[in-house]
């Protein structure tokens, strides 16, 4: 089942009634009601929204990621469930234990599929990208080469132009790239903390700072469906330089998108799902590939 995205972007009182969210807006005399098994994600984008303590606490009891955002409407931080799994201490335990050699090549398998998806939307998009299959197949274990920025910076002067610069405070797409990005994160922590996993301890990122590096590792081959929806707000919104309502409405879909794992259709949130318990499964020796998302042409 698809767990809804929702979004608050005006001042509102957040409740918890009979297993539902009652959503009170200065407005209107009646409050709304949204089902709390039927949520996955919420952001909170409004400086005047109040959120009581039942319903965070209830909202974590459902494994739903609760986002809130900064000054400039941009996702700031994030509450996650601290126990998501019915084996979380041994699913833990394996993730704490794991050797740097299987880190490696797991690391290998995400750079890989991640390079393919990018070169797979440059495709779609009539571009050439023999180059990105090739190193793609070059990669080794840890990838020591860093064919993963090489090909990131090949990439990104294709999919916009050669002027393109990648980065979180850059102006252009990076600014529908960065939301988009943050909307996968919460998706991709949401399931990790479901498989019992703990988001902060990655196969590949490790800095200090970032409390939430396995979700960025695994969801490197993501990024490029979001590209791809990027894109086609670039294309069909004349205001895309702005973060408006409309568009974050359609960056809000991106747990719906559909992608192709295990050789089967499914949504995006549903194939995250499937990629974090194969990690587990890697974890604890039962499996040695992740289940990954394949960009099909």
């Amino acid at each position: 089942m698809i767990k809804r995205t929702l979004y608050f972007g005006n001042p509102a009182y957040l409740s918890l009634k009979d297993k539902q969210i009652l959503v009170s807006f200065p407005e209107e005399k009646e409050p709304r009601k949204a089902p709390i098994e039927d949520t996955g994600i919420v952001i909170l984008d409004h400086a005047r929204i109040t959120i009581t303590q039942p319903l965070i606490s209830s909202l974590l009891d459902n494994n739903i990621a609760l986002v809130t955002c900064n000054g400039k409407h941009m996702p700031q931080g994030m509450l996650l469930n601290l126990e998501g799994h019915h084996t979380q201490q041994a699913n833990l335990t394996a993730q704490i234990e794991t050797t740097k050699a299987l880190k490696d090549r797991l690391w290998k398998q995400v750079i890989q599929q991640k390079i393919e998806n990018q070169a797979g939307l440059l495709q779609q998009n009539d571009v050439k990208a023999e180059n990105m299959l090739y190193w793609a197949k070059e990669v080794n274990n840890g990838d020591p080469e860093n064919y993963e920025g090489r090909a990131a910076a090949n990439y990104w002067k294709k999919l916009f132009d050669s002027e393109f610069i990648r980065g979180r405070f850059e102006e252009g797409p990076n600014v529908l790239l960065n939301y988009g990005y943050a909307i996968l994160r919460a998706i991709v922590a949401r399931s990790l903390v479901g498989s019992g996993l703990h988001p902060s301890f990655g196969i590949h990122h490790h800095n200090k700072y970032n409390a939430y590096c396995l979700a960025d590792d695994m969801m490197e081959p993501y990024r490029p469906f979001v590209d791809q929806l990027v894109l086609q707000i670039m294309e069909s919104e004349p205001e895309w330089g702005e973060l408006t309502t409309d568009i974050k409405s359609m960056l809000l879909l991106i747990p719906t998108l559909d992608v192709v794992i295990n050789k089967k259709r499914s949504p995006l949130m549903v194939a995250v799902q499937q990629t974090t318990a194969s990690l587990v499964k890697c974890y604890l020796k039962e499996e040695k590939k992740l289940k990954l998302p394949k960009w099909l042409i």
